[in-house]
């Protein structure tokens, strides 16, 4: 039967031997082959392909970029705004895959293959979206600052509520959601106007909402 003493040898013999097992088998093992060493704190780049507004574009970008640095600072689409960047005021708001996420709160990595739609790609100058037609006809911006996020949610919102998505005010989940002031208050709670334009924001998605019924 084994002592105490020759327990406690024991464990510092694993401990010692474990240790010494780790180190020689880090320093012996060989690179995978044909992987890349990056020097120490130099980024780490992935390529991504993504269809952006109809395009398919295709990058070569530190795993960190976000979705929005992506758009703003790698493809020149800087209709999305970087406001927050943390995800509270929704002004980098775009579609992915007609769902609107925060662009500044996700990879561009995350994306690979996906479908985005900025504001550019909903409507242009001479051939505006109802939804941005209805925002200059309703005066739904002052600034304008948030307003790219503003209509990118407005148009996946409404399709929320056409796909039968309930929100935290529908008064019946099991039932088609309603196109209300107080619902499309709730779901565009997640984007900020600190021009205070909301009025006017609901009657141009009002407007819109109607008709498309």
């Amino acid at each position: 039967m084994q002592g105490k003493d020759d327990l406690e040898m024991s464990r510092r013999g694993l401990l010692a031997g474990a240790a010494t097992a780790s180190a020689g088998g880090l320093a012996a093992a060989p690179s995978p082959a044909g992987a890349a060493t990056a020097a120490p704190g130099a980024p780490v780049l992935s390529r991504v392909s993504l269809i952006v507004n109809g395009q398919p574009r295709s990058l070569e970008l530190d795993t960190r970029t976000t979705l929005l640095d992506a758009l703003r600072d790698h493809m020149r689409l800087t209709g999305s705004k970087k406001g927050c960047d943390h995800g509270q005021c929704g002004a980098c708001t775009v579609m992915v895959g007609g769902r609107r996420v925060y662009s500044c709160l996700t990879l561009a990595v995350m994306h690979e293959g996906d479908e985005v739609t900025t504001i550019e790609g909903l409507g242009q100058p001479e051939n505006l979206h109802p939804m941005q037609a209805a925002f200059v006809k309703h005066d739904g911006y002052q600034c304008g600052y948030c307003t790219p996020g503003q209509i990118c949610a407005s148009v996946a919102m409404l399709q929320e509520i056409k796909d039968g998505v309930p929100s935290h005010v529908s008064a019946d989940l099991t039932s088609a959601p309603q196109v209300t002031a107080d619902e499309i208050r709730e779901r565009m709670s997640g984007n900020i106007c600190r021009c205070g334009a909301y009025s006017n924001i609901v009657d141009a998605i009002t407007e819109v909402a109607g008709r498309q019924a």
